[in-house]
């Protein structure tokens, strides 16, 4: 009986062992700034993809070697809600790379995501969602730029899967405990919220708390329904590979303004977020990689992100082509700009 009460006591300690909340970054900003070409860049390297597959065979090599986007800063977009999407109102809404001085208290030197929504003066609530030029893939090889430009997937890299973990992905994420965001605020009365999507693409926003503050504070959203007993915990087991695949990915950040505060306007910063979770699975070493082995999990999403790198192509291409009926003056931009809303 002794022996008994000990097995037991042992299995419930590796229980609790596996259930432990691991912290993981779901994106850091200061990892998005622009590095590539080198004299003058425009792109981030790591978050890369290449759309020229989609621009048809009229262009140049040296044409579709252009045609290239990534989850650069200056890239992410800012979309109003439809009630707020005039012209002016969204001209003036965009997001930039701002870079926080050397000797700052918080994040000296590191790069930042600004934004910059203009809301309409009307007293009427109003939105406003930042987001990244493309849905970021969960399931994407990661590549490399070649000399001449193009990308390509380092051996070693087939079939893992992870050219965004950790730049808008995180894997293996059972229970949410807690997100958190550093954000720097001006004492706007707004509101912000995080758009997620988890393995089913379903969507859940999360509100992260009011920007009524001056300066860098970590908002932070704590799960009312996280249950920390293990006791209490509904303890189930499922099949693995290719079933326990749980993940949660950046759709958006979402600015809420109040039809009783002032319209006009809104300045913020943010530097990276972060999720605290259960793991759905222990991460243990395993004999054969399944997923290189089978490729189910990319090949689940490659429908999915064929539509969105046509989508996202056809619209950079378009672009592409009025860059070149626009008269070359000093205004006219280096390149295409970064993809509209969806």
């Amino acid at each position: 009986m002794k022996r008994y009460f000990a097995i037991l006591f042992v299995a419930l300690m590796l229980i609790g062992m596996g259930l432990s909340a691991d912290e993981s970054v779901l994106i850091d900003f200061a990892q998005l700034v622009a590095d590539y070409p080198k004299d003058n860049p425009k792109e981030n390297q790591a978050t890369m993809v290449d759309f020229s597959v989609v621009a048809g065979s009229s262009y140049t090599a040296e044409e579709k070697a252009l045609m290239k986007t990534s989850l650069a800063i200056q890239n992410w977009e800012v979309l109003l809600a439809s009630s707020s999407r005039s012209v002016m109102n969204q001209a003036l809404s965009m997001a930039k790379p701002a870079k926080v001085r050397e000797g700052a208290a918080n994040f000296a030197g590191a790069t930042v995501l600004g934004v910059r929504v203009h809301f309409p003066v009307d007293p009427f609530n109003s939105w406003a969602l930042v987001r990244p030029p493309f849905e970021i893939p969960a399931y994407m090889d990661k590549t490399v730029v070649n000399a001449d430009g193009s990308l390509s997937v380092p051996q070693e890299e087939v079939g893992k899967g992870r050219k965004f973990d950790n730049l808008g992905v995180v894997k293996n994420v059972g229970v949410l405990k807690s997100v958190s965001m550093n954000v720097h605020g001006l004492n706007f009365p707004h509101t912000i919220s995080l758009v997620l999507m988890d393995e089913n693409n379903e969507e859940q926003e999360i509100f992260m708390g009011n920007l009524q503050f001056d300066g860098w504070k970590k908002l932070t959203w704590e799960n009312p329904n996280y249950v920390a007993e293990v006791r209490n915990r509904d303890l189930r087991v499922f099949p693995l590979y290719p079933k326990s695949a749980p993940m949660r990915k950046l759709i958006g950040i979402r600015i809420y303004r109040d039809a009783a505060h002032e319209g006009g306007d809104f300045i913020g910063y943010i530097k990276d977020i972060s999720i605290v979770y259960d793991k759905a699975v222990l991460t243990l070493e395993r004999d054969i990689d399944d997923e290189a082995t089978w490729g189910i999990l990319q090949k689940r999403e490659e429908a999915r992100r064929s539509a969105e790198l046509r989508r996202l192509g056809h619209l950079q291409v378009l672009r592409y082509l009025e860059l070149k009926k626009m008269h070359a003056g000093e205004s006219a931009p280096a390149k295409a700009p970064a993809p509209a809303g969806k």
